[in-house]
């Protein structure tokens, strides 16, 4: 497993938000989902995307913005048209006065807007994230960006969106594995940006040494490892593999190694079944005991106050 890959595998679509939308300008749109992490993809025509006080952000036919929420953000044809329509939780389309728009936009399966021949067709899929390992992934996007088309490449724009319309047996995980590749295939096309300020443990994938190392970290965090195991398994001596690491990564590689383990143990305590022994083991710990001891000092709570804060937040 790579840094994308582990990345990716908290925020796997499971019955994710997906819609096209075809309006005729002048349009606005208000979205308020208060979604994790939004796609929009620009199919036909063009428009803009204005997120806060930042500078309107122009879209072409085949750019994709990516939206880190859960802040509200407009989309519209022109920066000077205000919006029409407003997307609340639980994706409710209403007017500005409250008034619902489902059934009067409504233009079949997953479609909704003016008409299917409109000049601007646009495809939009949502996440709902939650836990520790996908909480690196949103850290490392800006609030907003957009990938323009011409800086990447796949055929899987074109596949969703006939895919989209359709409604035939198991369309949801077709879907969810589409919008997958779509965010996958995006986001490698960030980080290879100049201006993505990509995060130096990413950048350190790329290392033969480091890169290896991490690896071996995030496929097997149970393995008892050592700096002078990381730098046997690695081949070079312990003192030139501390070193490496911690100026490719930022930190030490025990550092670093303590602070994932905790990651995964904060989301494994999520599961209904888990104990904190059963999550100590699968992270590295010998006991409870001692992975409750690395949570207090790192988190500042036990394990057990971190899941019951959790469930008080549901």
């Amino acid at each position: 497993m790579d840094a994308l890959a582990n990345l990716l595998d908290g925020p796997r679509a499971r019955g994710a938000f997906l819609l096209k939308v075809v309006l005729d300008p002048p349009w606005g749109i208000h979205v308020k989902d208060e979604a994790t992490l939004a796609l929009v993809t620009m199919m036909r025509g063009g428009g803009w995307v204005m997120l806060g006080d930042a500078a309107p952000m122009r879209m072409n036919v085949g750019d994709v913005v990516i939206a880190r929420g859960p802040a509200p953000y407009v989309l519209a044809d022109d920066p000077a048209t205000p919006p029409q329509v407003v997307i609340l939780p639980g994706d409710h389309c209403v007017t500005l006065w409250g008034e619902p728009l489902a059934e009067k936009l409504g233009l079949g399966i997953r479609t909704w807007g003016d008409s299917v021949d409109s000049g601007t067709m646009m495809l939009i899929g949502t996440y709902q994230i939650s836990g520790e390992v996908s909480r690196r992934l949103l850290d490392a996007l800006p609030p907003m960006m957009i990938v323009p088309a011409g800086t990447w490449d796949s055929p899987i724009i074109p596949v969703l969106a006939d895919e989209i319309v359709k409604d035939e047996p198991g369309q949801s995980v077709v879907l969810d594995r589409l919008l997958d590749l779509v965010l996958i295939t995006v986001l490698r096309a960030w980080f290879a940006r100049a201006e993505a300020e990509t995060p130096a443990w990413y950048r350190a994938h790329g290392d033969p040494v480091v890169g290896a190392a991490l690896r071996m970290i995030y496929n097997d965090p149970a393995q008892p490892w050592t700096v002078a195991s990381l730098a046997d398994a690695t081949g070079v001596s312990r003192a030139t593999f501390a070193r490496r690491f911690t100026e490719l990564v930022g930190e030490s590689p025990m550092a670093f190694l303590t602070d994932w383990r905790l990651v995964l143990a904060a989301d494994l305590l999520q599961e209904p079944d888990a104990t904190v022994g059963s999550v100590a083991r699968k992270v590295g710990y010998g006991s409870s005991f001692a992975l409750s001891a690395a949570f207090k000092r790192v988190r500042g709570v036990s394990p057990r106050q971190h899941r019951e804060s959790l469930v008080a937040e549901r």
